[in-house]
């Protein structure tokens, strides 16, 4: 089976994420499972959160993927 992407977006493009969904689950069930999960973590703080977000997700099957973003259209 091909491995499965979300893409967890910011408006800040450095904070741009992306993760495989778990096999298990499916892709509507993934974006809600993110949504609440994402919903559940306090913002302590702006540097750490996305690390937060990350480590939420990581402990339900999502992981963390390297990548890079295109060069700027502008």
């Amino acid at each position: 089976m091909a491995t499965r992407f979300m893409v967890l977006p910011s408006k800040d493009v450095g904070r741009i994420r992306l993760v495989t969904v778990p096999e298990d689950i499916s892709p509507h069930e993934a974006y809600r499972s993110v949504t609440g999960l994402i919903a559940g973590i306090e913002r302590t703080g702006e540097d750490r959160w996305v690390e937060d977000v990350l480590d939420r997700l990581e402990e339900h099957g999502f992981t963390g993927v390297e990548f890079t973003l295109g060069p700027p259209l502008d």
